[in-house]
């Protein structure tokens, strides 16, 4: 049974990414670990064979779940994934160096519940190589599961599991508004990739970034954005600054014409 009112919405807000899963089962058991919570949007992002939605393991261990499996949708690239996602979610066991900041699961099924407005997405990695460092990197949050220092290692499922109980146990708390949250809307992921990329042609064109030898400016102010939950209106005043500064740039002298 879903809870009521606003605190439902976080059932159709929430959407679980797969990328480059290679296990039909553990399709399947995400799928199940999704329903028994209450969730359906599940998106995979280039599963490593073709045909593993309808694998027979997949649909044995979705175990009543096949409806969600026949929902779901097979996908090319993150933006695909992340199309209409306000919210991007990294779930890894490794930290990072430039990771955005870390949360606990129950620190995002908080912020879930308490943002009535906010679709979000939990971006789950390969079963053995995890998530791809550029994945994270580009995620609002880092997702660390709380867990043995000695024997840390959950498998997919299991992993989807605790993240999903714990977004449902916070919907079901129907917790009252934040006193600190958005002013505006949150900034989808493609608009914050976008403003990267126009602020770093910018820092390129005042010679601040060197395109040769970038080092590790970028993802630094990725992590440092990432903390600040850019709205909208935020992003568009960066990217009015980067606009600026292009224009009035000094233009590199274009060398003459061979006679």
């Amino acid at each position: 049974m879903l809870p009521t009112s606003s605190a439902s919405s976080v059932f159709t807000r929430l959407r679980v990414v797969l990328v480059e899963t290679s296990r039909a089962g553990n399709i399947g058991s995400v799928a199940r670990a999704m329903k028994t919570m209450g969730f359906s949007d599940l998106v995979l992002v280039n599963p490593r064979f073709p045909g593993m939605l309808e694998h027979e393991e997949a649909v044995a261990f979705a175990s009543g779940a096949q409806d969600v499996l026949a929902n779901a949708r097979i996908v090319t690239t993150m933006a695909e994934a992340l199309d209409g996602c306000r919210f991007a979610a990294a779930v890894s066991a490794r930290l990072r160096e430039f990771s955005p900041p870390v949360w606990t699961p129950r620190q995002f099924a908080t912020h879930l519940a308490a943002q009535a407005d906010l679709p979000a997405a939990l971006i789950f990695g390969n079963e053995r190589f995890g998530l791809p460092n550029e994945v994270v990197e580009n995620s609002n949050v880092l997702i660390n599961i709380p867990a043995n220092p000695a024997y840390s290692s959950l498998n997919l499922a299991q992993a989807a599991q605790v993240l999903v109980y714990e977004c449902r146990t916070a919907a079901e708390a129907e917790l009252p508004p934040s006193e600190v949250g958005f002013q505006g809307d949150a900034a989808s992921v493609t608009q914050i990739d976008g403003m990267y990329a126009h602020l770093e042609e910018a820092l390129v064109a005042i010679g601040f970034l060197d395109a040769t030898n970038p080092r590790k400016l970028m993802p630094r102010l990725k992590r440092l954005f990432s903390r600040t939950q850019l709205e909208t209106e935020e992003v568009n005043i960066l990217r009015g600054i980067a606009r600026q500064i292009l224009k009035h740039a000094p233009r590199s002298e274009e060398p003459p014409a061979p006679v």
